[in-house]
């Protein structure tokens, strides 16, 4: 029996409102990493005596930080609670998180606009796993595949496009205008997030362990169980590791090297993002 066509689903209640969520979380993602690399870049002598290298570095790891510390945690959560109640909970705290951004941004407080972003890290922390968890509960088997790939389409369409909007919001240098469109995505994230159908808890009676380090150390010992799920774990944490080691040096390679504006790192981020989801 061949495969249903995938693109029917995006006319299905049950995937497109997760399509919009994932989309629009991976879209605003972008922009705020992206605006807040650029004007450290460029504009980060004004707020702050640490080199512009230092900071995006720094930028970076923040971003990441949440992943490492509170996986564990959020993959259980995943497995404990609904999973479309988790992801609604997590679009309504983005929008707190980009009103702290806004302020941060009026303010040019690098401690805000910093911590908005760590913020932002554990916003995706806890997304991920309720996220790819959900897809097996809303598709039978012979429509995960195309699920998966729309997924993973959408989201590599919303990085590059929110690369783009990025650049081209941080070059206008309008703080209102960047606001606006921070808090205007998170809201429409949580819109489309409130259309999702329930997905029941996969386990109901899971009992959480709210220690990071134990409850990671958990997880990567069970994916150790399958080697097709351990080196599938590596592979593509090497291949967002390697993208956000790039994607944090290209503004300071343009503006140092090639003694570019913020228009020519916009070019060179969307190229490189392009490049990436062609892969």
């Amino acid at each position: 029996m061949s495969a249903p066509n995938q693109f029917r689903l995006l006319s299905e209640r049950r995937f497109l409102p997760f399509f919009g969520t994932q989309a629009l979380g991976a879209f605003n993602d972008n922009v705020y990493r992206n605006v807040l690399i650029i004007l450290i870049t460029f504009q980060g002598a004004s707020a702050t005596t640490l080199p512009p290298e230092v900071l995006t570095n720094l930028a970076g790891g923040l971003f990441i930080l949440p992943f490492v510390l509170f996986s564990g945690i959020a993959g259980q959560l995943a497995d404990r609670y609904d999973k479309s109640r988790i992801m609604q909970a997590v679009k309504a705290c983005e929008i707190l998180i980009m009103i702290l951004a806004g302020v941060g941004l009026a303010a040019n407080s690098m401690p805000l606009l910093f911590g908005a972003l760590f913020l932002l890290g554990a916003h995706s922390t806890f997304f991920a796993p309720a996220k790819y968890g959900l897809l097996p509960q809303i598709l039978d088997t012979r429509e995960l595949v195309g699920g998966n790939a729309l997924l993973e389409m959408g989201t590599f369409l919303a990085i590059l496009l929110g690369t783009l909007m990025g650049g081209v919001l941080a070059a206008g240098n309008d703080i209102a205008i960047i606001i606006a469109a921070l808090v205007g995505i998170a809201g429409a994230g949580l819109l489309t997030s409130l259309a999702m159908p329930r997905a029941p808890a996969a386990d109901a009676s899971l009992r959480l362990d709210w220690n990071p380090w134990r409850s990671t150390v958990a997880s990567i010992k069970a994916a150790r169980e399958s080697h097709t799920v351990f080196l599938s774990l590596l592979g593509n944490s090497w291949f967002w590791f390697y993208g956000a080691l790039v994607l944090a040096q290209l503004p300071l390679f343009v503006k140092t090297y090639l003694s570019g504006s913020e228009h020519v790192v916009t070019v060179f981020l969307v190229v490189f993002s392009a490049g990436a989801g062609l892969v």
